[in-house]
């Protein structure tokens, strides 16, 4: 079962696709990472890019952001998305869109959106996360302070690019593992 932990909505449950298509966070995970990032929520403008069932946005709408952005390739997964905003009474804020990552952060960037916070919860094996990663710092979608949260498999943390973005923060909780990732300036 998937729930909103805390704020507004704490305790409801969310719609989720069926079957091994998505992996929704954990809780003790969504706990560790929204608790590192408590003070940073409220009023803050916040991506999550790959959303599933839009868990971990909708968290942080829950929790204060005054906009969320809920991006998925699958229209399976939009659908539900919706009706989990809807439920949530989370329409006024958040938005939704069908796109692949890539499509996603030039839609944005063309757009001239900027976020406080971005959540990638990527399909681990598939290589998007570091490709992505450098796409939000180099198109200038996350503002100067901002965080981007990588959910990746604990063996496969990533790494830093050089002046682009450095790793804050790497934790494990058994398979996967969370990264708070920032622009790396001098």
């Amino acid at each position: 079962m998937v729930r909103i932990i805390a704020g507004t909505a704490r305790g409801r449950k969310l719609e989720t696709l069926e079957g091994l298509e998505t992996r929704p966070t954990l809780d003790r995970v969504k706990e560790a990472v929204f608790g590192s990032l408590q003070f940073k929520i409220p009023y803050a403008e916040v991506l999550d890019l790959f959303s599933g069932s839009g868990n971990l946005g909708l968290e942080a709408a829950s929790r204060g952001a005054k906009r969320v952005v809920l991006n998925d390739r699958n229209p399976a997964c939009i659908a539900i998305i919706r009706r989990n905003v809807e439920a949530l009474g989370f329409s006024q804020i958040a938005e939704t869109m069908n796109l692949d990552c890539a499509a996603a952060i030039d839609r944005l960037a063309q757009d001239g959106a900027s976020f406080d916070l971005a959540f990638l919860d990527p399909p681990y094996r598939e290589g998007l996360s570091g490709d992505a990663v450098r796409r939000l710092f180099e198109r200038k979608l996350i503002r100067p302070g901002g965080i981007v949260v990588l959910e990746h498999a604990a063996e496969l943390p990533p790494e830093g690019v050089p002046g682009v973005y450095r790793i804050q923060r790497t934790k494990r909780f058994g398979k996967c593992g969370y990264s708070l990732i920032e622009e790396d300036v001098p």
